[in-house]
């Protein structure tokens, strides 16, 4: 992770950003969806269509021109946000077509400031799909670095590191997602198992592959027996 300081952010990107979500905004759903997602950040009570919607038209009136601008300006919102839905734009913002050239093996660093500060799985799991274009994009160069991150103290990076390949479909590297899920079978949760985030990322990984190769999946899960838990078992053989 890069703690630096964002010295190119666009404040009037930030600015627009934060107006625009306080417009759309109401008060009254915030505590609900406080609750739901048992977020110590507080929500402005901006559900997922309007805050698409910001994030389109912020990026149509404040295009970045470089890649340090981007990055600058995700990590400035990103770091600055007072209310979750900030983040949820900047996670927008990130994925835009315009910075498909911005998304490189540079930003690597702010995907994991992503993970690791935004610690709790709506932020993980947006982040992730970041993650998947680079291990499909620059396979060579991810693979030790999501093995890395399978066995980080970090639960976020190791849940990161499971669901990195969601949706390659025959592109999946199944050696990498093998390998990702046995670093996590056993570790420090509660009952001496992983803890729930790790035990249902498995599940959903193998799930997710099951569409494409379903014996292979079915083999693994029924190869290591009472190794996987029951959760992982289950989200796995879900749709066989």
């Amino acid at each position: 992770m890069n703690p630096s300081p964002a010295p190119r952010a666009d404040q009037a990107l930030i600015d627009d950003v934060r107006a625009s979500l306080r417009a759309v905004a109401d008060p009254a759903r915030a505590p609900a969806m406080e609750r739901y997602m048992k977020s110590a950040m507080p929500f402005l009570g901006v559900s997922l269509t309007p805050i698409g919607t910001v994030v389109r038209e912020v990026d149509a009136r404040h295009p970045l021109a470089t890649f340090e601008v981007w990055r600058d300006t995700l990590l400035a919102l990103w770091r600055g946000a007072t209310h979750r839905e900030e983040r949820y734009v900047a996670l927008g913002l990130a994925s835009r077509p315009r910075y498909r050239r911005f998304r490189t093996l540079a930003a690597l660093p702010l995907y994991e400031e992503f993970i690791v500060t935004g610690a709790w799985w709506d932020h993980v799991d947006g982040t992730a799909k970041l993650v998947r274009d680079l291990v499909r994009d620059d396979h060579d160069e991810l693979v030790p670095r999501m093995r890395q991150w399978a066995r980080s103290d970090d639960v976020w990076k190791r849940r990161a590191a499971i669901i990195s390949q969601l949706g390659l479909k025959a592109r999946t590297d199944w050696p990498l997602l093998v390998e990702c899920i046995e670093a996590n079978l056993e570790g420090p949760g509660r009952d001496g198992r992983q803890p729930f985030w790790i035990r249902k990322a498995i599940g959903w990984a193998l799930r997710d592959y099951a569409r494409t190769d379903p014996e292979c999946v079915r083999a693994y899960v029924e190869g290591r027996g009472a190794g996987l838990s029951g959760l992982s078992r289950r989200e796995a053989l879900k749709h066989l």
